[in-house]
């Protein structure tokens, strides 16, 4: 029998737009949280882009249509708090408070009150445009992705958005934890730089500022990129002695045999590398490299990677989608359809008292 899940009885009020906050909250809902949406009349603007999109991001919860400018919706909103653990909201900061959705406004109706802001640059940090991709460029994630004499060079997703909603919801379950109510700031630009940990470190150590390598090579490890196979190209990640020898020992490839010579002989390491694996293709070589334990896989498009892991897809209402990549022991999570709009009706709840501090 599936269990209740780790977060049942904890309601969370999202007021969110977009990719960042709705992510966050639906990993909550993945988990057992009851998710409470609230959206301004007419609709959260991602009900605009597609219904597989708003799908995406906002499985599992209820929606409740509130206008925030209004007296009637700010005290509803009020009354909704006074029975939930968090709000979670991403918006500009300017308009976070415009609307009060901070715990200094907001902690008068719950004061164990947890309130979350994504904002792009802090709650303090002013108003200006913090889209992932301009955060990407903003924090040097572009400047070293692409080719060496290449452009700039954007990922193919939303990292920004997907890391951000993360972090979010990790602050906001740390708050809950304490039985404290507060206000937990998290920012797109300080999420992105964090990630960029050992690069920084590098830099802000010995000077050191990353350069970008032909084929998205890795800094340190050697051969750790991708390489052109007969067909197609392999993603081969090398990164201590024991992983060379066994590819070494696969391949044919003579010499190299410490991490420090393949690091100093980069350019002889990679033409040799190179060269053996145009001998094969790229699920020829994966076939044979990964037996072995080394880390090794055959790019593949999107639609070959689903196909090649159906376990992880799930519906949810009319739409299949990735499932939560959080697996607890006995709990299946309950897959639900994304709220229609403003369904949402008053006195059905599933949550408990708000977690009392024992302070």
């Amino acid at each position: 029998m599936t269990t209740a899940g780790p977060l049942a009885g904890i309601r969370v009020i999202e007021v969110g737009v977009m990719l960042a906050g709705p992510y966050a909250t639906m990993m909550l809902a993945d988990l057992g949280a009851e998710v409470i949406k609230v959206e301004p009349p007419g609709g959260e603007i991602s009900r605009q882009v597609s219904d597989s999109y708003f799908a995406s991001l906002n499985r599992g919860k209820r929606s409740i249509c509130l206008d925030l400018k209004s007296e009637a919706g700010k005290a509803k909103l009020g009354e909704l708090l006074a029975d939930s653990h968090a709000l979670l909201v991403n918006m500009k900061p300017s308009v976070i408070r415009r609307l009060g959705l901070t715990y200094e406004s907001l902690s008068r109706f719950n004061p164990k009150i947890v309130c979350v802001a994504m904002t792009g640059f802090g709650l303090n940090g002013g108003d200006d445009p913090a889209f992932d991709y301009v955060i990407q460029a903003a924090t040097g994630v572009a400047a070293m992705t692409g080719e060496p004499d290449g452009p700039p060079t954007l990922p193919g997703y939303s990292s920004a958005d997907n890391s951000t909603g993360l972090t979010a919801a990790l602050g906001l379950l740390a708050m809950i934890v304490s039985g404290k109510g507060g206000q937990v700031d998290v920012c797109l630009r300080d999420v992105m730089l964090s990630q960029l940990n050992y690069r920084a470190s590098a830099y802000l150590n010995g000077g050191v500022e990353p350069h970008r390598h032909p084929f998205g090579a890795h800094s340190y490890y050697v051969p750790a990129q991708l390489f052109p196979t007969a067909d197609g190209y392999l993603a081969l990640f090398i990164t201590h002695d024991g992983f060379w020898k066994s590819f070494a020992g696969e391949a044919g490839v003579d010499g190299f045999e410490t991490m420090a010579e393949r690091a100093a002989r980069r350019g002889e390491v990679l033409d040799a590398v190179t060269a053996v694996l145009a001998t094969d293709t790229a699920l020829g070589w994966e076939s044979r490299l990964k037996p072995l334990g080394i880390p090794a896989a055959a790019v593949r498009t999107l639609p070959q990677a689903l196909t090649a892991t159906p376990a992880v897809l799930v519906n949810a209402g009319d739409f299949r989608l990735v499932g939560s990549p959080i697996h607890v022991t006995g709990y299946t999570p309950d897959y639900r359809a994304a709220p229609v709009f403003d369904e949402y009706a008053a006195g059905e709840s599933t949550v408990q008292a708000p977690v009392q501090s024992s302070s």
